[in-house]
């Protein structure tokens, strides 16, 4: 066991889509998780200020479960403009998620160009329900081949991941691993 601790601290890197897995806009705070989706789906003013989101659940300390076994964190916005991009970044830090790369789509990416680019051991993404399901989701357009390398694990949007294992371990055995 000590040998596959070692590995999973040597190679693992954890991605995780904020808006909708891990962060929700601030007025879903205390609701229902269909009440989220709906407010997501009206349009519903807050979820336009990005600088105002909260953590789903206890988004920090689990993904600080994870960072302590060794991982890297990879944190995938779905925001491309700057301003926004930074507003997010913020949000991590506010609230004590644990440090990692903040990545974004650049002009003329998808989200699979990003999660091909950077190969995660592991790919942990909300069910996009608000947005088309699961054919928005980004490893369904993942190339097979570089889909075979990547553990996903796929959350109900704004459910977050305190359900979730601790143990990096058991999290990757949970994922899909398509073929």
């Amino acid at each position: 066991m000590a040998f596959g601790m070692k590995m999973v601290k040597e190679r693992s890197k954890v991605m995780i889509f904020t808006e909708g897995t891990i962060l929700m806009h601030g007025s879903g705070a205390g609701r229902s998780r269909e009440e989220i989706v709906k407010q997501v789906i009206g349009d519903e003013k807050s979820v336009r200020e990005f600088g105002a989101y909260v953590p789903i659940g206890g988004a920090p300390s689990k993904m600080g479960k994870w960072k302590d076994q060794g991982c890297s964190i990879l944190y995938l916005t779905s925001r491309t403009e700057p301003d926004e991009v930074e507003d997010i970044g913020h949000v991590l830090r506010r609230h004590d998620f644990p440090d990692g790369v903040l990545l974004f789509r650049r002009e003329g990416e998808e989200y699979k160009d990003v999660v091909e680019r950077v190969i995660p051991g592991i790919l942990i993404e909300d069910d996009c329900e608000s947005i088309g399901g699961v054919s928005e989701m980004a490893i369904t357009r993942v190339e097979p081949e570089i889909r075979r390398k990547i553990s996903s694990i796929s959350v109900r949007e704004f459910e977050g991941v305190d359900h979730l294992p601790d143990d990096l371990v058991q999290l990757r055995s949970m994922g899909r691993i398509s073929t």
